[in-house]
């Protein structure tokens, strides 16, 4: 007959294993520092914080550039204003003028019945022009 070996009982282990947390949270600090620079992406836009005043006629006069319902630009400076141009010749003419005058306001024209994106697509070409403020042309309530 065998002797009968007591055995030991094992006790509850009542600790928590962070292991598998510490990776989960290191792979979601990743993923946030990536994500973090393509959210804050966009133009910079100052905006009035009173009612709209109308440029003052002493100043420079602006560099407007125009985008119609089509999507075709057009700016005031460097020939015809009333022929549609590219947008590297566009962004080529606004980075000379204000090479010349960094000061000169720059203001976006844009059709009613455009496209948001469009006028955003003009807004990020001036600022790669050079560009620090763009400002939106708008028509006075009648």
């Amino acid at each position: 007959m065998e002797a009968f070996v007591p055995r030991k009982r094992r006790k509850p282990v009542s600790e928590i294993n962070v292991v598998p947390y510490i990776d989960v949270m290191l792979v979601l600090l990743i993923i946030f520092m990536v994500t973090a620079p393509l959210i804050t992406q966009g133009v910079e836009v100052d905006l009035p914080q009173a009612q709209s005043e109308a440029i003052s006629d002493d100043s420079r006069p602006p560099i407007v550039a125009s985008v119609d319902r089509e999507g075709n630009y057009f700016l005031n400076v460097g020939g015809n204003a009333e022929e549609p141009m590219s947008a590297v010749d566009l962004a080529t003419l606004v980075a000379a003028e204000l090479v010349v005058d960094p000061e000169r306001p720059v203001v976006v024209r844009g059709d009613g019945a455009v496209a948001y994106n469009q006028v955003i697509q003009l807004m990020v070409l001036l600022q790669r022009a050079g560009a620090t403020q763009v400002g939106l042309m708008t028509r006075p309530p009648e």
